[in-house]
């Protein structure tokens, strides 16, 4: 071997040796590890995500997110709360504005709301689901921030309409916000332009709608749990407890007390994991909706007909099963991800035949315009079960349905 190829056998290391990239530290760090903590809290729940989890998303060590917040709850406090101070911000104005007719100032005050939902979309479930896992002095500064926006509402509802009664007033002013705050539930993308003008719409139909009379003495419509153990029972327990407790809070132990069995094992007799249990209930949820389209279409003369038809057995189904219904929109992040999956699509389906009624009914809307409208529909009667319940009359099951027709054929309804 030559001398010279002696030399360049010798400089291959020293031409391999590249000083190492610097890796400058973002000036909005901090920012945007709050917006991925929040999305991580959003898709998966608090219980779900570790500070490692948060990391690896960010590609940074754990130290390094430590450096910021010492603790996964002090994020998903600081986050939380700021997305409940950002809401009341929103509903406050100038001393000019303060001055304007009721109209503008309705206008101002949704439009700061849609806005701010838009914003915060990916991290919204973080504020509507994740919420009741703050420490209790930190829940009432959120209970706080969330009761100024409703009273805000209901003074300029009060003024839009001095006719209604208190209880209509609050009922109406809590349908309004779930139709902007409904966004986080889903993820139809449309032009902000024209999410803005779908949404202001149905807001517009929700003010303006007659609800029909308060009906007194209205037993309790939820379905029976049995006296005695039954595999029902079981499913049925566990359901309460996840919709009380939430589904990381509760264990097998607690669902075998609830469910009178003798033993957290006799649970392993029906199920075998607290998570098949979870995954029962999405599915029966599931069920209850899609096992609808096809008897409420089939007894129909028209779209229109066959949309009415399955609100009021989505509502008779909610109200049935109030327990249900939160969990199926709270606890989707404690899913399997396989089922989850599955679950989406079934969900996914579901929509995509109501959206294609309602397009058959109302010919000028897109077929993502009539999701959006669905989806907005499904989640007003979430969010009026979850402030009212089954048995206030003040919210019964003829005035929620009226709502969502509101929603989805507008001020024709």
């Amino acid at each position: 071997m030559t001398a010279g190829a002696d030399r360049k056998i010798q400089e291959v290391p020293a031409a391999a040796e590249q000083p190492r990239p610097v890796r400058r530290r973002p000036k909005n760090r901090r920012a945007m590890i709050a917006a991925t903590a929040a999305e991580a809290f959003s898709t998966l729940g608090y219980h779900g995500v570790s500070m490692d989890d948060i990391a690896a998303r960010l590609d940074i060590s754990s130290t390094a997110l430590y450096r910021h917040y010492p603790s996964k709850y002090a994020l998903f406090r600081e986050e939380t709360l700021r997305l409940g101070t950002v809401c009341a911000q929103s509903v406050q104005l100038s001393a000019d504005e303060c001055d304007r007719p009721v109209a503008e100032r309705s206008n101002l005050i949704f439009d700061a709301l849609l806005s701010t939902s838009i914003a915060n979309r990916r991290g919204a479930s973080l504020l509507r689901w994740q919420g009741r896992y703050l420490q209790p002095e930190d829940r009432l500064a959120l209970s706080a921030d969330l009761a100024a926006v409703h009273t805000s509402g209901m003074s300029l509802l009060s003024e839009f309409r001095p006719e209604l009664d208190e209880d209509d007033k609050a009922v109406l002013t809590q349908a309004l916000f779930s139709i902007i705050g409904s966004l986080g539930d889903h993820q139809v993308n449309l032009p902000v332009k024209t999410l803005s003008r779908r949404l202001r719409a149905a807001a517009i139909a929700v003010a303006h709608c007659d609800l029909p009379p308060q009906q007194t003495g209205v037993a309790d419509p939820r379905a029976e749990t049995p006296s005695t153990f039954t595999p029902e029972l079981l499913l049925r327990q566990a359901i309460k407890l996840f919709h009380e407790h939430g589904y990381p809070n509760v264990s097998v132990e607690d669902i075998a007390v609830a469910a009178q069995l003798p033993a957290p094992s006799a649970v392993y007799r029906y199920y075998r994991s607290k998570g098949d249990i979870l995954t029962a209930a999405f599915r029966r949820a599931a069920r209850l909706v899609s096992d609808a389209i096809g008897p409420a279409v089939a007894a129909s003369d028209s779209p229109q007909q066959a949309l009415n038809r399955l609100i009021e057995l989505y509502v008779d189904g909610s109200f049935t099963d109030r327990e249900l219904t939160f969990v199926y929109y709270a606890e989707i992040g404690n899913v399997d991800p396989a089922e989850r999956t599955l679950l989406r699509n079934i969900q996914r389906l579901n929509v995509e035949e109501w959206a294609k009624l309602l397009v058959a009914a109302r010919p000028q809307l897109a077929p993502q315009e009539a999701r959006l409208l669905v989806h907005t529909a499904l989640t007003l009667v979430v969010d009026l079960g979850r402030r009212y319940g089954s048995a206030n009359p003040a919210c019964s099951r003829s005035r929620v349905a009226h709502l969502m027709r509101a929603i989805l054929f507008g001020r024709e309804a």
